[in-house]
């Protein structure tokens, strides 16, 4: 009873300061390196936004994170060092790209290939028990464990940077990954853990207060990396400690991120783009041109960002029934990769016709 009273305390006195470390730095954004962070720059493909807003969210999150981590050790001495290097590493790769201090796609990726080996070694991420026997064997051996690690970040990573584009899509996604690695991590008794997941999805949506409907402040591609980067941690450390669950369900809730970042590789490489430079042919930006299409609103912004999420849950959350089945989940993983390119391939054809994308 005490430990719950301690619990609730941390999370309210968290949630406060969180707030107002959001305000604050959403109040103050424009003063930070001269402006550097406001985001004018409206030509570029991922652009949806008329008027400058402070990429400023992935500050106020780390900024956040670490209080929650400073708290969190006085009350339960229990301190994230991995979460902490992992996060702050990938954070600043990012924020020096909302400062304005142009590193090159190909330089920012081994920067991350760096932090992510470093990482991995320095705090033996692993992840145990696959659903593939052929991926056990290989995962046997030290080096290849160390790539299908770092692979495995690395989409998540630039999935989360991916669709950060529109209020609210990135933040409404990760709080709902989040939350169903809350509710295994609740039903399995992992209850510190649980605490931790909690404290992310408190910054998420505060976050959310700031961007959505309307953007007062984006995440930036420092708070895409930062968000990115621990829920693929969280995602890993769930599936180590919950080993009766299918390592498919967590494919299947991470698929969107993943998928979106692997599917959209291969078609620049077949339409001869570089794959490492955005485009506006991901499909959260046909969805988007599909509703304009349909309809000239203002609101279209926040609107694609519900449709896509609700389409998510809709595909996503029935798996929870099954997590336990790997057979199953493994058919569910599939059956989203054929979903996806079908809605993704009509979306396409449709405004081929209607504009020229």
């Amino acid at each position: 009873m005490q430990n719950e009273s301690l619990e609730l305390s941390l999370l309210s006195i968290f949630s406060l300061l969180s707030f107002f470390t959001f305000f604050i730095i959403q109040k103050y954004s424009n003063k930070i390196m001269h402006g550097s962070l406001i985001d004018n720059d409206f030509e570029k493909p991922q652009a949806f936004h008329i008027a400058g807003i402070p990429r400023s969210g992935g500050l106020a999150s780390i900024i956040s994170f670490l209080i929650f981590l400073f708290l969190n050790k006085i009350l339960f001495s229990s301190f994230y060092l991995d979460y902490l290097f992992l996060s702050f590493t990938l954070f600043m790769i990012g924020f020096f790209e909302d400062l304005r201090v142009r590193i090159s796609p190909k330089k920012r990726l081994i920067f991350m290939f760096v932090c992510l080996i470093l990482a991995t070694k320095m705090f033996d991420i692993q992840i145990s028990g696959v659903d593939l026997i052929f991926l056990n064997y290989l995962l046997s051996m030290d080096i290849f464990l160390l790539i299908f690690i770092v692979l495995c970040f690395l989409f998540i990573i630039n999935g989360s940077n991916l669709i950060d584009g529109f209020n609210g899509l990135l933040a409404i996604h990760l709080i709902i990954i989040n939350l169903v690695l809350l509710i295994v991590n609740i039903n399995s008794g992992n209850q510190l853990f649980s605490i931790f997941i909690t404290s992310q999805i408190i910054i998420l949506l505060i976050f959310l207060l700031f961007n959505f409907p309307s953007a007062k402040i984006f995440m930036g591609d420092g708070g895409a990396y930062f968000f990115g980067s621990v829920t693929a941690l969280n995602a890993i450390n769930t599936n180590n400690l919950n080993p009766s669950i299918s390592s498919f369900f967590f494919c299947i809730i991470l698929f969107y991120l993943f998928f979106e970042v692997f599917f959209s590789f291969f078609r620049k490489i077949l339409q001869k783009k570089s794959p490492l430079k955005p485009d506006s042919l991901h499909l959260h930006m046909l969805s988007f041109k599909y509703l304009n299409v349909k309809r000239t609103k203002d609101s279209n912004n926040f609107i694609n960002s519900i449709l896509i999420n609700f389409i998510f849950c809709a595909l996503v959350l029935p798996s929870i029934f099954i997590k336990e089945n790997g057979q199953l989940c493994k058919y569910w993983f599939f059956s989203l990769i054929i979903i996806y390119l079908i809605i993704y391939f009509r979306l396409s054809g449709f405004l081929k016709k209607k504009i020229d994308i």
